[in-house]
């Protein structure tokens, strides 16, 4: 049985949104972000980042959102939420989880934790004021791939669908909203209809009013 170390939208959402989406076995472990669990010695021996989510299996460890997702769709490659090996369709989706992780993830990290990235207080509002608008730009070049897609990859839905719903509901206070892109809009309002996403935000709390 898998063992996920989450808090409640954290990075661990998506991982926790597709082991639902796979109907595997897992245990969810909550590490207290508000007391900095993530930093207690016992959980820096499963994860020495001190970041959330880790994924424990077989007395192994795996860190990071989206190596989790990777690992998990090569495990259960039945469930076919990974293209086969040596098509374009998974380069496609190797493409757009790297760009997920790696572009969109940290432009938001940056809009929501200015102070990290300067030491004037003075500065955050125009921290924020900039990325906004380079979050938008990386929206609109999202929204412009959905268009005439059920998902990210076309027609099948993929692990990268539950990254990018992650991402998005985080930026959903941005503006322009994620919502009001005409493809962000459809995509959020049904990936929201999903049964595993619906049973994970009981679980973590998540109110999907917006998209209903």
């Amino acid at each position: 049985m898998y063992k996920l170390f989450y808090y409640p939208r954290n990075a661990s959402w998506a991982p926790h949104m597709l082991l639902a989406e796979m109907q595997l076995d897992y245990e969810l472990i909550l590490v207290d972000r508000k007391t900095e669990a993530q930093k207690n010695p016992e959980y820096l021996k499963l994860n020495p980042t001190g970041r959330i989510p880790t994924l424990a299996f077989d007395n192994q460890t795996i860190y990071e959102s989206a190596a989790i997702c990777l690992f998990l769709c090569e495990q259960h490659p039945e469930k076919n939420l990974i293209p086969e090996i040596g098509t374009l369709a998974r380069a496609r989706f190797h493409q757009w989880l790297f760009y997920l992780n790696a572009s969109l993830q940290p432009e938001l990290m940056v809009y929501f934790y200015p102070q990290k990235h300067t030491a004037a207080a003075s500065g955050y509002e125009d921290i924020k004021q900039a990325q906004e608008q380079r979050v938008t730009q990386m929206l609109a070049l999202i929204d412009k791939e959905l268009e005439d897609k059920t998902f990210l990859l076309g027609d099948k839905i993929c692990a990268c669908d539950f990254v990018l719903f992650m991402l998005l509901h985080w930026g959903s206070g941005l503006k322009p909203a994620p919502l009001s892109f005409p493809n962000l809009g459809r995509y959020l309002r049904a990936m929201a209809k999903r049964e595993s996403i619906r049973s994970v935000c009981a679980v973590e709390g998540t109110n999907l009013e917006i998209y209903t």
